[in-house]
């Protein structure tokens, strides 16, 4: 039996339907089944958008990769703010030690 990029994806589609089938069933498996489509329906938009503007359809290509990221964005604000936190926490440290070092040099 072959194993070629069709039958993956055909198989990917059965698993994602069987998931939400057996969501509206089993109540733990729904709940799982809206969390992986809440973050696998805008990155597949971002996907699409960037097909559509690498195909030529631009205006509508841009439209779709734009609502994708701003809906993924929501969906990850709840990283996205402790890791710009960490991030403003290590520069500054960065630059404590930077200015110790650049006056240790002036002596």
């Amino acid at each position: 039996m072959r194993y070629s990029k069709g039958k993956s994806l055909a198989i990917i589609l059965i698993v994602v339907g069987a998931l939400m089938l057996f969501g509206g069933f089993l109540p733990f498996l729904g709940a799982l089944t809206r969390e992986i489509m809440g973050y696998l329906v805008p990155i597949a938009m971002i996907a699409l958008g960037y097909y559509g503007v690498k195909r030529g359809n631009t205006l509508i290509g841009y439209i779709i990769l734009v609502i994708g990221v701003l809906v993924l964005i929501s969906k990850l604000a709840w990283l996205i703010g402790p890791l710009i936190a960490i991030g403003l926490i290590v520069f500054g440290i960065y630059m404590l030690k930077d200015k110790s070092n650049h006056k240790s040099r002036r002596y």
